[in-house]
């Protein structure tokens, strides 16, 4: 099989079938099964194994003995045709594994833009991940897990079946999180409750003052004040729904299926709190 404009190392196995662009780099015993497609300019290492009906994107960097797209986790999965579709310069560094979808989960996990997976991370079946999310050494996510946009989960933390974590959110290292994680919050312990706004993360990303100072208000409004409902809770912020972040954070919580993490195990204010 020939490539043009493309570095493979001869120990390197490339699977009749596979298509992969200008730019790319294939290291010593690297695997690239049949039904691959790599984008343009990708580095792939030594002995990392990308199988499947899998996708990358453009400068995507896959590191020693990761495994991209291998059959799901699932005792369901029977061979369908299913996928995983990773957008450009995403990292995957060692021993991670990152899973394609099954047919009862949509057929497809879906990884977008910039994202970094340090060591040993797992992404299971039917996750959707958004773009620029730090990953640190061992987290795992369960199936249909969704991580949205520029969230930064702890080395070891986990993350439950059906779960969605928010823009911006800050999981703990060595966390368990089994309930929604609202968009710009922290959370931490076995079982992860609130500890606040990611207020550094919110400067880093030049979020204005105004916008700060809102989504502070929002938070304790929200969650310390002990409405009976949720309804009531969110109509309790709705003055300040001009801030985009506050209307991001107030829909979050509108759509979550699961439930919201909250600042205590119980999800009531207590009367301190109050």
């Amino acid at each position: 099989m020939t490539y043009s404009s493309v570095d493979i190392h001869p120990t390197a196995i490339i699977e009749q079938g596979a298509e992969i662009d200008t730019g790319v780099m294939i290291g010593p015993y690297a695997i690239i099964g049949k039904n691959v497609k790599i984008g343009k300019n990708c580095k792939i290492h030594s002995h990392a194994l990308i199988t499947g009906n899998t996708f990358l994107g453009e400068e995507n960097e896959v590191f020693s003995f990761a495994s991209v797209g291998n059959k799901p986790q699932d005792l369901k999965y029977k061979g369908e045709y299913t996928e995983l579709r990773i957008g450009n310069k995403n990292i995957i560094r060692e021993y991670v594994t990152l899973q394609p979808g099954t047919i009862q989960g949509g057929g497809k996990t879906s990884i977008e833009n910039e994202n970094l997976f340090m060591a040993y991370c797992h992404v299971a079946h039917d996750c959707v991940v958004g773009s620029q999310n730090v990953f640190a050494n061992g987290v795992q996510l369960a199936g249909h897990v969704t991580i949205h946009n520029m969230a930064i989960l702890g080395g070891l933390s986990a993350v439950h079946q059906f779960v969605h974590i928010g823009d911006m959110a800050m999981l703990a290292g060595g966390s368990l999180t089994v309930k929604d994680i609202p968009p710009y919050c922290m959370s931490e312990g076995g079982r992860a409750i609130l500890r606040g706004l990611n207020i550094e993360g919110l400067r880093r990303r030049n979020i204005s003052v105004e916008a700060r100072n809102a989504l502070k208000t929002a938070y304790k409004t929200y969650f310390l004040r002990g409405h009976p409902t949720t309804e009531d809770a969110l109509n309790s912020i709705s003055h300040l729904l001009s801030f985009p972040e506050v209307e991001k954070f107030a829909n979050f919580i509108k759509n979550s299926k699961r439930g919201i993490a909250h600042p205590n195990v119980t999800g009531k204010a207590t009367p301190s709190e109050e």
